[in-house]
């Protein structure tokens, strides 16, 4: 099995990695200087020279891109290259506004297939698999991005789309699926239907899993992996930057390995905006070094995690950043206390009986924040005596105050009561007029 996708990429020596970098960093400050209104203007304002920059440190001169930045230049006003050379169009939902509009050059195209092979490769997948992708195909990057990357590494795609559970599960038993891409929710709907079915995971050919989109717990993978039988990766990209190929775990699945030849990475205090210290959590801030159409500078990804400079026993040498924890505009603040989904999901998922399915309830009662979390249990807890019951519910309520730092109200639900998504979970209600 081949262990690198580009060895001599991979396993740089920092030194010579920090030149490169720096190299492709001064590239793409002349071009969004040159040739990008937006950024020309905010150089002006800081009084920044991009010809003079000597120093990845002086990174920090350079100013913050937000989505808002984005959404005001809507369409093509932070493009650094005529719409001619643009060969590739993406775009978010604009669920919450003005969408935000990305634009690939060939080349760029180019780069984001190796970069999707090399985190495909990363994770074990080889030019010999077949590769069910389940992601949406469209305005979202996530299913062409992966799609053309394992195109990249020879393996053979079926582009099946998200959606129709069960047809899903017939197309990776008939044409001998070995290797799965999704979102991890949308895997454990899967891994339901199958036991709805009859269906036997281990009577499939699948093995490894490649997921993504959304935060996912340590303890969502260990049930990925006993409930399908297979070895699960994450992996991490947005849009903004490129789509899915900015960074992704190997097979030792400590940290993702961030493809530090193509994006430049620091983690910052999000209320301070001052650098986090060395191994504290805090806001990813990407800044790509190799993208034509769309160069972003100090991108706010709003995406929570720390980076792992401790060497991986994979080889590689690129450094490493933990699962995302949340969002720090996804953040509840509760009581003054901040409250991340993935923290409840982690109690959840190391209580017996409870399913892989919950849903995080927020209101305002009488100037108080209160949550709720609704529970998805197995079928013969309802047929139990209430005195068991409650007990479980104390239970839980006892575990998520110790991890939370505040109490909250549980609530016991039947199976398949909440609503399934195919794409992006939807775990919390937010019901406060904030």
């Amino acid at each position: 099995m081949t262990r690198y996708w580009e060895p001599e990429r991979e396993c740089m020596a920092r030194e010579d990695l920090e030149q490169l970098q720096l190299e492709r960093l001064q590239s793409t400050l002349y071009r969004v200087g040159t040739h990008v209104p937006f950024y020309r203007k905010k150089f002006e304002e800081l009084k920044v020279d991009h010809d003079n920059f000597r120093s990845l440190q002086d990174l920090r001169r350079l100013p913050f891109t937000t989505k808002q930045d984005l959404r005001d230049n809507y369409p093509y006003g932070l493009f650094a290259v005529p719409l001619r050379e643009v060969v590739r169009i993406h775009s978010s939902s604009g669920t919450t506004g003005l969408a935000t509009v990305v634009g690939y050059t060939r080349n760029d195209l180019k780069n984001w297939a190796d970069l999707a092979a090399r985190i495909l490769t990363g994770a074990g997948v080889t030019a010999d698999d077949v590769i069910q992708i389940a992601f949406g195909y469209g305005l979202f990057t996530g299913g062409f991005g992966l799609h053309y990357g394992a195109e990249r590494l020879g393996a053979s795609v079926i582009p099946i789309s998200a959606g129709n559970t069960k047809r899903q599960i017939q197309i990776m038993q008939d044409f001998k699926t070995t290797a799965l891409v999704c979102t991890p929710s949308y895997a454990l709907i899967m891994a339901d239907t199958m036991m709805e079915m009859g269906i036997n995971p281990n009577g499939l050919s699948l093995r490894v899993g490649l997921f993504g989109a959304e935060p996912w717990s340590e303890a969502m993978r260990r049930e990925i992996n006993e409930k399908l039988g297979i070895s699960a990766t994450d992996n991490y990209g947005l849009s903004e930057v490129m789509g899915p190929g900015v960074a992704g775990e190997c097979q030792e699945c400590r940290g993702l390995h961030i493809n530090e030849d193509h994006f430049l990475l620091e983690v910052i205090n999000p209320e301070t905006l001052e650098p986090a210290a060395p191994g504290e959590l805090g806001e990813l801030v990407i800044t790509t070094l190799t993208k034509e159409a769309f160069p972003m500078i100090r991108y706010r990804t709003r995406d929570l995690t720390r980076l792992i400079p401790e060497p991986c026993p994979c080889g590689r040498t690129f450094i490493r950043m933990e699962r995302i924890k949340g969002r720090s505009d996804d953040m509840l603040i509760i009581k003054g206390v901040n409250v991340f989904p993935v923290q409840i999901e982690r109690v959840l998922f190391e209580i017996k009986g409870t399913q892989p399915h919950y849903q995080i309830v927020v209101d305002r009662k009488n100037h108080s924040d209160t949550i709720t979390v609704l529970v998805e249990v197995d079928e013969s807890i309802f047929f139990d005596e209430m005195r068991k019951q409650r007990q479980m519910v104390d239970h839980i309520k006892a575990r998520l105050a110790s991890e939370l730092g505040i109490s909250v109200a549980v609530k016991l639900v039947e199976e398949k009561t909440l609503e399934r998504f195919e794409g992006k979970s939807k775990r919390v209600v937010d019901n406060r007029k904030l």
